[in-house]
């Protein structure tokens, strides 16, 4: 019933197919390091609200160890730069990847136009000499 692709675009749709699933990886990659983010930026606005002397815990593997003002804020800005970086490529990725499937997408659809739409009753009418 339906006509066997060729190669060529078998190719192009198994690629469509890979890019999708990697734009899904990336965005959810992208949407976990900006939940950190903004909970490490929550955290430091608390600690900003805190006195210079206040008790301090921090998580460290399954155990919570006590720990200066300081020493957390310290910890914290360098774990926020390092998470804006990542946000940074996740999304110059999804960017790359979205870009990369619109013109996978139009190659595919170009040559599905070509296989099915142009070659069928394309050619003017039954033309007989005018009497």
């Amino acid at each position: 019933m339906s006509a066997e692709l060729p190669p060529e675009a078998q190719e192009k749709l198994q690629k469509l197919q890979e890019l999708q699933e990697q734009m899904s990886q990336i965005s959810v990659q992208k949407q976990q390091s900006e939940e950190q983010l903004r909970e490490t930026e929550r955290a430091l606005e608390a600690l900003d609200d805190a006195d210079d002397d206040a008790d301090v815990y921090r998580s460290a593997g399954g155990v919570m160890v006590e720990s200066t003002r300081d020493e957390t804020v310290e910890e914290l800005e360098e774990q926020k730069d390092t998470l804006e970086v990542r946000v940074e490529s996740l999304q110059g990725r999804e960017e790359k990847a979205q870009q990369q499937f619109e013109e996978l997408r139009e190659e595919v659809q170009q040559m599905m136009g070509g296989l099915g739409g142009g070659g069928l009753g394309g050619g003017g009418g039954p033309g007989g000499p005018a009497q």
